[in-house]
């Protein structure tokens, strides 16, 4: 090998590595060949020393460039980078090269330098059969060229944004929230969690246009209030499940249906699918790199817990038969978040709904290929994650995801402040503590106060942002109850929170934040335990869209992407980075799906090559919103593309280019469980006292902490949260509300019996 270069890779694979005549210019260029792949790759680098790889400044991107003949589609550019406290390790796929018989120029910018690496090295990496030979490689930093921004708006909000409340109300009560290929908002109320329009079959959804502010109130076949929904890769919304039937006092539980629905936006309607093969109140839904869609956990048709997975096949446009979908026969919960992980793995974070989290460590990595489950540790208090968010940080090809908040409606302690942190890229990935989030203000009944101790919050919204943040928002201190107004940005670069703009309306139970086309965040909802509803919506501006112009995005030639493209824009002024952001589905804290992908550049003047991943695991097939960001961290008005899979990945020689990584899980593996049906539950799951008032109103099953044990206390808690008359359902009086027996619980003369 020449000076300062070494061979690498990993795998099973026959290659060889030599240094032939045939240069492009000079005497000699490398040549690397494989001629039997199972997995892995070969590729030759600049040697991993203080010696030989170059130096760089975080914060600063560096022009790549070579010149290379392929005999392969399956090569690409790859980097690594020097962590100054955790050493060697792999960066990112920059480019996919185009086969070329003759000499050929590639060039590429390379994202920002994260903090903390000091030094780079890259290569051309093959993982398919055939060569890659190369020479004549450069880099050159990058020069500054956008002028420093002007504030537009006041110091306050140019620091930490504003949040306007707009003049017009949601007209449904909506607790799931998709945005469309359209930039429109789908928002599904089914019964809204309102018995009255659930008996009168009157189930709502609504479309929201950002453009005009109007809202089309449109039918709705079934109660979806409570489902799972998901965007397919064509742009519609699968919804599965929903409520079969409100709970009935000292009888069953909440009920999921079978039945499943695809929302059209072209047409604004729904349509019917197949069945399910099980009832599923609550359950969670994951894309797949093949443009599948996976399925855990809820509530069955007999109020049970569900230990179902169901499949709904891309390509078939159904859901699956039972025996031809993997079966573990674990119940995972209510809403268990479950991520993509690059190798096609799910990651359940440990977020989840209701209560306790599952058995064991609370996170766990699942392989539907092998049917195993590995527990993986760290997360911190596990069973008071309930209705805490999970999300992939920026980028997705870091392969990190953040927790953080959570509490427990059963045991209904105080929201926590916890946030943990995994790399999933690591040998032996396990979460570890991240900084706790900032402390807001909380509404005990009498106006807000300063929250104090380890106060924290529930029902936690994160929304990942363009420039690489994320904006966490809402929640509540309390099952149902308590609102904490607090907002911050979390910068991944830098674990770290940044106190902003607090959303001046309450945000708990049944609320949603999300991210939309123009850069600015949507929130609407919020469902306390008396059973109102906040029709209003708030609009969040970030700092970014207070720094000056915003960079446009003049053109995209193709609107049609595949992996391993690179496709050209035009942009009016110089950009910094790319990224393609899925479009939101979001409920009840939820949307495992949401991540946001970087698309290294190869910049020419305005005219802007963005290259795309070559692994569908990483971006599963479907819309994306397309920004440009420029150096101040603006972006532009997002452009939508539909990124194509998987006939895309039929003409492929070898499987997606993915780095060894999560390969010495730490934890206990296990197989499938016993083959049953279901999982017993509590019919107090939703962590309601059912033996009072109408469904939609949430007694607690157990009160705030301070709440002392008393007919007096709690019935002053209760009024304080404005509960109203509260009858109580059959003879039963768990809570102690109604000591004289006479139907109503805190009368009068129950006080007086204290």
């Amino acid at each position: 090998m020449p000076s300062c270069w070494e061979k690498s890779g990993w795998g099973d694979n026959d290659f060889t590595f030599a240094t032939v005549s045939d240069a492009h210019s000079g005497a000699k260029a490398m040549k690397v060949t494989l001629t039997r792949r199972v997995d892995g790759d070969r590729k030759a680098l600049i040697t991993e020393s203080a010696a030989c790889a170059p130096v760089v400044t975080a914060g600063r991107q560096y022009d790549l460039g070579l010149h290379y003949r392929t005999t392969t589609p399956d090569a690409a550019i790859t980097l690594f980078r020097h962590d100054t406290v955790a050493g060697w390790q792999y960066w990112t796929d920059l480019k996919t090269l185009e086969m070329r018989g003759d000499w050929t120029r590639a060039s590429v910018r390379t994202p920002e330098v994260p903090s903390g690496t000091d030094r780079i090295t890259w290569g051309v990496s093959v993982y398919g059969t055939g060569s890659a030979t190369t020479d004549d490689y450069t880099m050159e930093q990058v020069p500054d060229v956008t002028p420093p921004a002007a504030c537009t708006g006041t110091a306050d909000e140019c620091a930490d944004g504003r949040w306007t409340v707009l003049p017009t109300q949601n007209p449904v009560r909506s607790m799931h929230s998709v945005v469309l290929n359209n930039g429109k908002v789908l928002l599904i109320a089914g019964s809204g969690n309102s018995e009255e329009q659930f008996d009168a079959g009157t189930f709502t959804s609504a479309v929201y246009n950002p453009a005009d502010g109007s809202y089309k109130v449109v039918p709705t076949p079934k109660d979806m209030f409570c489902a799972g929904h998901i965007q397919l890769q064509d742009g519609r919304v699968l919804v599965m499940s929903g409520n079969k039937a409100f709970p009935v006092a000292g009888g069953h539980g909440y009920e999921g249906f079978k039945d499943s629905y695809v929302f059209d936006p072209v047409t604004e309607t729904y349509s019917r699918t197949n069945d399910l093969n099980d009832g599923h109140w609550y359950p969670s839904a994951t894309e797949l790199g093949n443009g599948d869609v996976i399925s855990f956990g809820g509530l069955r048709e007999d109020s049970t817990g569900s230990v179902t997975a169901e499949l709904w096949s891309d390509t078939q446009q159904k859901w699956l038969p039972l025996w031809q979908v993997n079966q573990t026969w674990s119940y995972w919960g209510l809403y268990p978040s479950m991520i993509l992980m690059q190798d096609g793995r799910l990651f359940y974070s440990g977020s989840h709904v209701f209560g306790n989290n599952i058995p064991g460590t609370g996170s766990a990595v699942y392989d539907y290929d092998a049917n195993t489950i590995t527990q993986i540790p760290g997360l911190q208090n596990k069973d008071q994650r309930d209705q805490s968010a999970s999300v992939l940080l920026p980028p997705a090809q870091d392969q990190k995801v953040l927790t953080l908040g959570g509490g427990n409606i059963d045991s209904n302690p105080d929201g926590n402040r916890l946030t943990d942190v995994i790399d999933l890229k690591a040998a032996d990935p396990a979460y570890v503590a991240g900084p706790p989030l900032p402390q807001g203000t909380v509404d005990l009944g009498n106006g807000p106060v300063a929250e104090t101790g380890n106060q924290g919050k529930m029902y936690v919204s994160a929304v990942l942002l363009p420039d690489g943040k994320v904006l966490e928002t809402g929640g509540a201190l309390h099952n149902r109850a308590d609102p904490v107004f607090e907002s911050s940005l979390y910068d991944p670069a830098t674990n770290t929170f940044d106190p902003v703009a607090a959303d001046p309306q309450a945000r708990g139970y049944h609320s949603s934040s999300f991210l939309l086309p123009d850069g600015r965040v949507m929130s609407t909802g919020d469902n306390p335990g008396n059973g109102t509803w906040n029709h209003n919506v708030s609009i969040y501006t970030p700092p970014y869209l207070l720094k000056g112009a915003r960079p446009t995005i003049t053109s995209v030639i193709d609107n049609r992407w595949t992996y391993g493209d690179t496709q050209r824009i035009t942009v009016d002024r110089p950009v910094v980075k790319a990224e393609l952001i899925r479009p939101a589905a979001v409920t009840h804290s939820s949307d495992p799906n949401q991540r946001s992908v970087d698309l290294p550049l190869s910049v020419d003047g305005n005219n802007v090559d963005l290259n795309v991943t070559s692994n569908p695991n990483l971006a599963p097939p479907g819309w994306y919103m397309l920004f440009a960001v420029d150096a101040n961290g603006v972006p532009s008005v997002a452009r939508w593309v539909h990124l194509q899979g998987p006939s895309a990945l039929a003409a492929d020689t070898a499987s997606a280019h993915v780095h060894s990584f999560a390969d010495s899980l730490p934890g206990a593996v296990r197989g499938p469980e016993r083959k049953r049906t279901s999982q017993k539950v509590s019919t107090t799951v939703s962590g309601c006292d059912r033996h009072y008032g109408t469904v939609g109103v949430c007694v607690p099953t157990a009160f705030p902490e301070g709440v002392k044990r008393t007919t007096v206390s709690r019935c002053a808690w209760l009024k304080k949260n404005a509960y109203g008359r509260l009858g109580v359902n059959g003879k039963d009086d768990p809570l102690g509300l109604d000591p004289n027996r006479d139907g109503l619980a805190c009368g009068a003369k129950d006080l007086m019996r204290r």
